[in-house]
């Protein structure tokens, strides 16, 4: 089994080209766009395209290991590692030119993210010049800066968010909110899971929930909080079959559980 250290240097330096492939091929395609193709058609390009690049690089390094990505095939492995993988995560801000959006990678024992165990990622923010990274065991890092979960939120709770495309689940997302909010200072709604969570490692938000993540959504930026002394969990999921993650530090996180769950319950 590889040393978590190692798979997080690696898995940084995968972040970072793919992250500066994306920044590239963003400013690249709104030209093309302009007379030749869709921004749409771009975005989609730039994804699998990103993609590719990561799945070369880790089959390059790390041939024996799994791989389970947004845009392509999952396949299997020998090593008992698969390496989950979004290659534009905020592709909607990615379109829109906003310039949070982000590369992540994690290295995990097992695909089921309920119960891996997530032994490094990285989380690249190319528009914003960030990489956040984390080895289990070793602490979460932004460069060579140690990271850590908020420990005071007697102003109240700074608290990210995400919401579905599913025009149906608004209502529920929205009553969601209002129960959340009376532990909140105030809401964001980044449009990245894997910096909002990178964000929570960090201090910038204490505490983070989203329904309907997928694997590749939240594996990086799990480690990062929980590195960075925090706690995530998981809470059934709704009439539309979207578990709940939520992620904070230790002195919000059963409090904005709780809240989750009487949504639940009120569902």
């Amino acid at each position: 089994m590889a040393n978590p250290e190692e798979l997080q240097l690696l898995a940084r330096e995968i972040a970072r080209e793919a992250g500066e492939l994306a920044k590239r091929r963003r400013a690249e395609g709104v030209a093309v766009a302009a007379s030749k193709s869709s921004l749409a058609d771009i975005v989609t390009e730039a994804d699998r395209e990103v993609e590719a690049l990561i799945r070369l690089r880790v089959a390059e390094a790390r041939p024996e290991d799994g791989f389970l990505g947004e845009e392509s095939d999952a396949t299997g492995g020998s090593s008992g590692l698969t390496w989950v993988v979004d290659p534009i995560d905020g592709t909607v801000n990615y379109a829109f030119g906003v310039p949070i959006y982000s590369v992540s990678i994690a290295v995990t024992d097992g695909t089921d993210p309920r119960s891996w165990r997530v032994k490094a990622g990285a989380v690249f923010a190319p528009g914003l010049g960030e990489l956040f990274s984390a080895a289990e065991g070793e602490g979460a890092w932004l460069g060579d800066e140690r990271l850590a979960v908020t420990t005071d939120v007697s102003a109240g709770a700074l608290i990210g968010t995400g919401f579905g495309y599913n025009p149906d689940t608004h209502a529920s997302d929205l009553a969601t909110v209002g129960r959340v909010m009376p532990l909140a200072r105030d809401l964001r709604r980044m449009g990245s899971a894997a910096i909002d969570l990178a964000y929570v490692a960090a201090g910038r938000l204490d505490a983070f929930y989203e329904r309907g993540l997928n694997p590749w959504d939240m594996a990086a930026g799990s480690l990062l909080v929980t590195e960075a002394g925090g706690m995530t969990g998981w809470r059934e999921p709704d009439q539309w079959g979207r578990g709940m993650f939520l992620a904070a530090g230790p002195v919000v996180f059963d409090r904005l559980d709780a809240a989750i769950a009487s949504d639940s319950a009120a569902a």
